[in-house]
């Protein structure tokens, strides 16, 4: 499994703020995209720093899907007044989650 990290800026996020606003927009443009598994939007209200961390079946699939990450990510950014500070890839050595 690979991951890709991609790091924003902007204004701090209120309390009241609904950090999930956007979510079904941006599931359904990856959601149909080769070897997604999977995405996490992590965002410290206080800083306005915020994360997206995608997840994909295997490096080609996450290299093939670049062009439309770079989209959705510019797209999101300028519609959550933030700056893209940068973007990494990694091959994810292990994960767990309990739910």
């Amino acid at each position: 499994m690979f991951a890709r990290l991609s790091r924003y800026e902007g204004s701090p996020v209120p309390p009241e703020g609904d950090l999930s606003a956007h979510a079904e927009t941006i599931v359904q443009q990856v959601r149909g995209l080769p070897g997604f598994l999977g995405v996490y939007w992590l965002v410290d209200r206080a800083t306005g720093k915020a994360v997206s961390l995608t997840l994909w079946e295997d490096e080609d699939t996450m290299r093939a899907s670049e062009e439309k990450a770079d989209r959705i990510r510019v797209d999101t950014a300028r519609r959550e007044g933030q700056r893209i500070v940068s973007v990494d890839r990694y091959e994810v050595g292990f994960g767990h989650v309990e739910t």
